[in-house]
């Protein structure tokens, strides 16, 4: 597959040039030099501070040629009768004939969208999000020129919101060049491209605002925050930096602000890309881990003396981390040479990590750093997930007798453990982030037989200890500590 042979080909040379890829993943036939605006320069006392730039009008005729516009048709099924939305349409809700087409079947009618995308290969593969194309029963790529060509989709990454398409027929295509968003840094210009509101080559001008943005869109989200105008539209078009590269993905907007907008970084994109050429889809490393982040009372639990690296609270049966020795209650600092310190760091780097791989993966464990080499498996999707049900003591949980019948409504996989049936208000447990249904494995690292075990465990307890908990919750396990008051 040409792209991705590109993007093997050129993985060496993204470190001796920003881009490395030349024009289409790097095809030595296409590169150009991109010339760089001259910037205004403000010198004070021998110091020269850039300024606004001159004109964006350069970078902006070069980048244009290779943004595209695209249309896209799907059918909406059972839609039922559509009313237009202008008035005096003499049918509307209040229409004697109302009835006459409340009576009829549900309608499947058409729904139009528009976006946008940028061209990476002179053969015509596109790049776009996948909430764009996704489930179009026609797609409509309009370029810079007015020609228009049909696409068809050659892969989406739902999890990314990241869409590969492709055209034919095309002639004299220009193709974009893919940056490096990594060295990207807050304050610096950026130049969005795209169709917002079907406004086709509309250009605006930002700044990066903000870098690792979490939105909620999805399991790895890491946005680029720009003030770059970003509306419905300019969704798949390219965030270009000042030497006419590609940093980002234009995809979000925050809905109740003005003047924040997010785009997916265009590294993530180069990981994804040749595996959607290739297969379509996105295959993705699994280590196998539940874990969580240390919060002051647990690492004082743990006996920490910095806070660094995350907390396994669950190892999986089977799973690549179980095979390599990990344990619940190890802490992981660093995943292939990379040091994590919060959860999206851990899931985002094991995720881009190749399927059956052996990487070395540090721990702490008992006070003492070791090391432990996990050869990657494959993440199944949907992972498990679900949620839970637990007697009185001075925590402030009410626990019971975890049985087979319970553990099974509960979709806990153990009958080892006490179930937790109601948290005070206000009380230690509660604090602690401990919930109804919560299944107490392990008190201090021992583990839990019965109600009364629980019980003398928790009497043992001194004012002021810090007590560790292991808890089920639901197909999770987490470690949380309670200080007893």
């Amino acid at each position: 597959m040409k792209i991705a042979k590109n993007m093997r080909k050129h993985v060496v040379t993204a470190v001796i040039a920003i881009t490395g890829l030349g024009v289409g993943y790097g095809m030595s036939s296409n590169v150009r030099t991109a010339p760089q605006p001259q910037p205004v320069v403000s010198v004070t006392n021998d110091i020269k501070v850039p300024m606004v730039p001159a004109s964006f009008s350069e970078l902006a005729e070069r980048i244009r040629p290779g943004v595209v516009n695209i249309q896209v048709i799907k059918k909406v099924q059972n839609a039922g009768f559509a009313y237009p939305d202008f008035p005096g349409f003499p049918f509307g809700e209040n229409s004697p004939f109302g009835p006459f087409f409340e009576g009829n079947p549900p309608m499947d009618r058409m729904q139009e969208g528009t976006g946008s995308g940028f061209i990476i290969d002179r053969e015509g593969y596109i790049i776009t999000n996948n909430h764009v194309v996704e489930d179009a029963d026609r797609i409509q790529v309009k370029l810079a020129n007015g020609k228009e060509y049909d696409a068809e989709v050659v892969g989406l990454d739902p999890k990314t919101d990241l869409a590969l398409i492709k055209i034919s027929g095309a002639e004299g295509l220009q193709s974009l060049i893919l940056g490096n968003s990594e060295d990207l840094e807050v304050g610096s210009w950026v130049v969005a491209i795209g169709s917002p509101f079907g406004l086709e080559q509309t250009v605006t001008q930002g700044i990066v605002s903000g870098k690792g943005r979490v939105i909620g869109s999805g399991p790895y989200d890491d946005f680029i925050q720009t003030d770059a105008s970003i509306n419905p539209g300019n969704s798949g078009g390219p965030l270009v930096n000042m030497n006419g590269e590609v940093v980002g993905i234009n995809t979000a907007m925050y809905p109740n602000g003005q003047g924040i907008g997010f785009a997916i970084p265009v590294d993530m994109a180069k990981n994804i890309i040749p595996q959607l050429e290739e297969k379509g889809s996105v295959t993705r490393g699994w280590l196998g881990v539940g874990i969580q982040e240390l919060t002051p009372a647990l690492e004082k639990s743990f006996r920490l003396k910095d806070k660094e690296g995350l907390l396994v609270a669950d190892v999986f049966k089977d799973s690549p981390a179980e095979i390599a020795g990990i344990l619940t209650g190890d802490i992981i600092t660093r995943f292939d040479g990379k040091s994590v310190s919060e959860a999206k760091d851990l899931s985002r780097v094991v995720a881009s990590t190749p399927v059956g791989k052996t990487v070395a993966v540090t721990l702490i464990r008992d006070g003492k750093a070791i090391e432990r080499s996990v050869k990657l498996g494959e993440m199944e999707d949907p992972a498990k997930m679900a949620s839970l049900p637990l007697k009185k003591n001075p925590l402030g949980i009410t626990a019971q007798e975890l049985t087979p019948e319970i553990a099974s409504s509960l979709g806990v996989d153990t009958n080892e453990g006490v179930v937790v049936r109601g948290v005070e208000p206000g009380s230690p447990a509660a604090d602690a982030g401990i919930r109804t249904g919560d299944v107490i494995r392990e008190v201090n690292r021992s583990p839990v037989e019965s109600v009364g075990d629980f019980s003398r465990k928790m009497e043992k307890a001194k004012s002021g200890d810090h007590i560790l908990m292991r808890i089920q919750r639901g197909g999770n396990s987490l470690f949380t500590a309670i200080t007893n008051s």
